[in-house]
């Protein structure tokens, strides 16, 4: 399984931006792929998730009300949309596909087996 991450980029606060997740390779055992972020010198934080056969979408509250996920099983990509961009957004943003239930929770890192190589988000004052 592979995961490519684009669609970041250099905006101003107040833009809207969307990600994008392209999984290829055997993902047919898909449970949920996720958005983390992570900013210069911070721990790798989770934004939001979908389950990938229901398409039930959770949200970090600190996005919540900006921030949408969503997904397209036909093309096998999902995308976080981020509006209102503030500065405090910029980090690196990383997808993450879930394929195996186990103690870790749906919020660390550890519960996901495949990564992409993130996307940088730089949001200028």
């Amino acid at each position: 399984v592979q995961l490519q991450a684009s669609g970041g980029g250099l905006v101003q606060s107040g833009a809207s931006l969307t990600l994008s997740c392209s999984i290829s390779g055997r993902s047919d055992a898909t449970l949920a792929v996720a958005w983390f972020r992570q900013a210069p010198g911070k721990e790798r934080e989770f934004v939001a998730l979908i389950k990938w056969i229901t398409g039930t979408p959770n949200v970090a509250d600190f996005v919540r009300e900006r921030f949408t996920i969503s997904r397209d099983s036909a093309k096998n990509t999902a995308y976080l949309r981020m509006n209102d961009l503030k500065p405090e957004d910029t980090a690196v943003y990383y997808c993450a596909l879930r394929d195996t239930l186990n103690y870790h929770s749906d919020y660390s890192t550890s519960a996901y087996a495949y990564w992409g190589q993130g996307t940088l988000v730089t949001v200028s004052s």
